[in-house]
């Protein structure tokens, strides 16, 4: 499994987790909150340039130490179309952190 489909996430951010041109077919995503004490909020989508944004989760609340895993994502990430993206939002006043892995 290539390192980007394992990464860790900290902070208030939105990050790339899959850039359009990979060619990298991803089916599942699973989502861990590592933080000890708060919650934090998480939105993925993709994005194809000049087509906008179509999200899989919005305004997801996920709680300390829980893990979502979200199955059946189908869409095309071959070069000119979409990359996947992940955007962070802290619950409380603690810096979010979450392990994202990508099957």
């Amino acid at each position: 499994m290539a390192s980007e489909l394992r990464q860790n996430i900290t902070g208030e951010l939105t990050q790339e987790l899959l850039a359009a041109g990979r060619n990298i077919r991803v089916s599942s995503i699973s989502l861990c909150n590592l933080h000890a004490t708060t919650t934090c909020t998480v939105d993925i989508y993709i994005e194809k340039v000049g087509d906008g944004q179509y999200y899989i989760t919005k305004g997801v609340a996920l709680p300390v130490g829980v893990t979502l895993i979200q199955d059946n994502i189908v869409f095309n990430n071959s070069s000119g179309e979409f990359g996947l993206y992940i955007k962070l939002t802290k619950g409380a006043s603690e810096t979010p952190a979450v392990d994202v892995m990508l099957f």
